[in-house]
């Protein structure tokens, strides 16, 4: 196994929140997929916007680590958050953002993705490690 690349991001979920309030469903719609939103939307007030903020540094670190950013087609919404069935989070990305990841492997490699995130008002934080594994 080798790392391929690395990305961070820490998000201060009161501008999330204030995002949220100022954009609602449009802003939801546009930057997280459904799976996400359900997630998220299971918990109230703080826990919510906690939920939220934690997705978009995940997403905020993927696309850093893709060395992309949000450019060159890669979008949030081609960047979604999922839980495994032993709750761990991990990255399931579509569109511009797989092909890129795919870009960026090695011949031969496989890409494994893995995923961390924490929040603690006010701010949440993600950390993304790609990884490649002979195919």
């Amino acid at each position: 196994m080798s790392v391929i690349a690395a990305g961070v991001d820490l998000c201060d979920m009161r501008r999330i929140e204030r995002v949220m309030e100022q954009f609602g469903e449009r802003f939801l719609d546009r930057v997280f997929t459904e799976t996400e939103r359900a997630r998220a939307d299971r918990r109230h007030g703080q826990a919510r916007i906690g939920a939220y903020a934690k997705r978009w540094a995940a997403k905020e670190a993927c696309a850093k680590a893709l060395g992309t950013g949000f450019a060159q087609g890669v979008a949030q919404s081609q960047i979604g958050v999922e839980n495994l069935p032993s709750g761990q989070p991990t990255l399931v990305l579509t569109g511009a953002a797989l092909l890129r990841l795919q870009q960026i492997m090695p011949a031969g490699q496989v890409p494994h993705l893995v995923l961390s995130m924490t929040d603690e008002h006010p701010y949440a934080f993600a950390e993304v490690l790609i990884s490649g594994h002979p195919a």
